[in-house]
């Protein structure tokens, strides 16, 4: 197994923000709280401790348990439950969609970087414990954004109906699925042990949290794991205050806004992940999530004829908790109000729109916790390592956009020179003197000579263009292999980690895949990590 790394700058599949964020840049400064080194954990666990409610941990833990009680944990996980009940244990949180099968590759690589983490603070910080979560999203109602998964180029989809929270859903209809996506596996070992996991998960567990539950468990129990399910009203009951300052006094509409303002104000080119709404909260009931909408002096839930004067409301959140579900940019506030987290650990989107909380959390007196970058990987089978070094092929040339990769690549085989760059320099110094010249004699000939230069510039391109057409023709082969192994490892022309499913991987790897994800990657490192297996 070889280990290689390449800068996330460097890959063109970040955002400018999420680059200048790992770059430190000080114009971010006031929307994080400590960039993830683990020497800056020392204050964020200092500040953690002393705002943490201490009667909040028995909650937390009774829940937890209550949580479990229908998976078998290991005896890592029972354990890491049970020091959530002590001060001097903390969390660091991933949280991720119910995609059916795990969906795209990095939820693998989210937890991962999660895990490994908790293992880094222990030995940093050995009089204290750390406990890796996994924060499901029980309340999404978008379905269609997590019915499927890719395996082999092809969508392996769940098609209903649904509404409502999608941990609801009850699963007695994905005997389909399983045998769509059983008839693809083949007979291996691998596949017999991927078909018996969606099997016991999905065919075997009522709804669609318990399914995941179960699943996130088999993958990732004996590293201790924990599973926190926020659709949960003793958990709930833990929000209410916070609920009650979004949803009357629109605190965090008025914090997020003003923070997305001085974002736009560091740099343009940021893209605003989310916009806060003035109610950041749907109220939940069966088959129904939907937004609280202010209108004149009532609180009205959308698309239905449920309706509460402030007093109702009131009294209905009070008495019901679990039936009030936050949205985007309610529940980050969530998590942290019920969890001694000190660190989130997500992807450049969520990361985007953690970066607009900071003064909402402040104005709610909740310690803002770091933010890490997960782990991004690039897995190459050691098929694919060989053709790789047969075409002499760097792994950093295959993030480029495709045109821009067989252009590199044919200048750098071609047996002539296809790079007029010396040409359109001597053009340039040419130019400098004729420019001179119009000068000295009449200024109005300095256009004629501008309209000279960018022609015999632009020749140059076409002719460049036509040489590196005539060299892609001549060299086709080459090309056609080329453009299949990157195809092949960035499909669609995306990261491999957006649309493989783990399962591709596993029929490779087996139970070595997890083990060795968990050896390669480091969650502190700032670089996009490449693994040939």
């Amino acid at each position: 197994m070889e280990v290689d790394c390449i800068p996330f700058k460097e890959t063109g599949y970040f955002s400018k923000l999420i680059c200048d964020y790992l770059d430190q840049e000080k114009g971010l400064s006031p929307f994080f709280n400590r960039f993830p080194d683990i020497k800056n954990f020392k204050d964020q666990i200092e500040e953690k401790e002393s705002h943490f409610p201490e009667t909040f941990r028995p909650i937390l833990v009774n829940a937890l348990k209550e949580q479990h009680q229908n998976v078998k944990i290991s005896e890592a996980t029972a354990n890491n439950i049970a020091l959530l009940g002590n001060k001097k244990a903390f969390t660091v949180v991933t949280g991720h969609q119910l995609n059916l099968f795990t969906g795209p590759l990095y939820f693998l690589y989210k937890i991962i970087s999660t895990i490994n983490l908790t293992r880094q603070l222990k030995e940093a910080y050995p009089t204290y414990d750390f406990v890796p979560v996994y924060w499901m999203a029980t309340e999404d109602h978008d379905f269609e954004e997590i019915n499927y998964f890719n395996f082999r180029g092809k969508k392996v989809q769940w098609n209903r109906d649904a509404a409502g929270a999608v941990g609801k859903l009850r699963t007695d209809d994905l005997q389909v699925v399983f045998n769509t996506f059983s008839s693809e596996l083949g007979s291996s070992s691998q596949a017999k042990q991927l078909k018996e996991l969606f099997q016991q998960a999905y065919l075997k567990h009522a709804n669609l949290s318990e399914a995941t539950r179960f699943l996130a468990n088999e993958l990732f129990g004996e590293h201790g794991l924990v599973i926190v399910d926020g659709d949960d009203s003793e958990l709930k009951k833990l929000l209410t205050s916070y609920a009650k300052k979004d949803i009357f006094e629109h605190i965090s509409y008025q914090k997020v806004s003003d923070s997305i303002e001085a974002l736009k104000k560091v740099s343009s080119d940021y893209t605003i992940q989310v916009n806060p709404r003035e109610i950041n909260y749907f109220y939940l009931a069966e088959g129904v999530r939907e937004r609280i909408v202010k209108e004149d002096e009532s609180y009205k839930v959308n698309n239905t004829d449920i309706q509460f004067s402030q007093g109702e409301l009131e009294e209905e959140l009070q008495n019901h908790p679990e039936r009030f579900s936050p949205n985007v940019i309610a529940r980050p506030l969530y998590q942290e109000a019920i969890l001694p987290n000190l660190c989130y650990v997500g992807g450049g989107g969520e990361l985007a729109y953690w970066l607009e909380l900071k003064s909402y959390f402040e104005a709610m007196e909740i310690p803002f916790p770091m933010l890490l970058l997960r782990n991004s990987a690039l897995v190459l089978t050691e098929k694919q390592a060989k053709r790789v070094e047969k075409l002499d092929l760097k792994v950093s040339d295959l993030f480029l956009k495709q045109n821009s990769f067989i252009n590199k690549k044919i200048r750098e085989i071609s047996n002539i020179d296809i790079d007029f760059s010396a040409q359109k320099k001597h053009l340039e110094e040419q130019f400098s003197s004729m420019y001179q010249l119009a000068e000295a004699t009449d200024k109005t000939f300095v256009g004629a000579v501008k309209a000279q230069e960018v022609k015999q510039k632009k020749g140059l391109d076409a002719l460049e263009k036509r040489l590196l057409k005539a060299q892609k023709r001549k060299l086709k082969d080459h090309v056609i292999r080329m453009t299949d192994i990157q195809n092949e490892l960035f499909p669609n022309q995306s990261l491999q980690e957006r649309q493989l499913n783990f399962s591709e991987l596993y029929l490779e790897m087996g139970e070595t895949l997890i083990p060795t994800l968990m050896d390669c990657l480091n969650p502190l490192t700032d670089k996009f990590i490449v693994v040939k297996h």
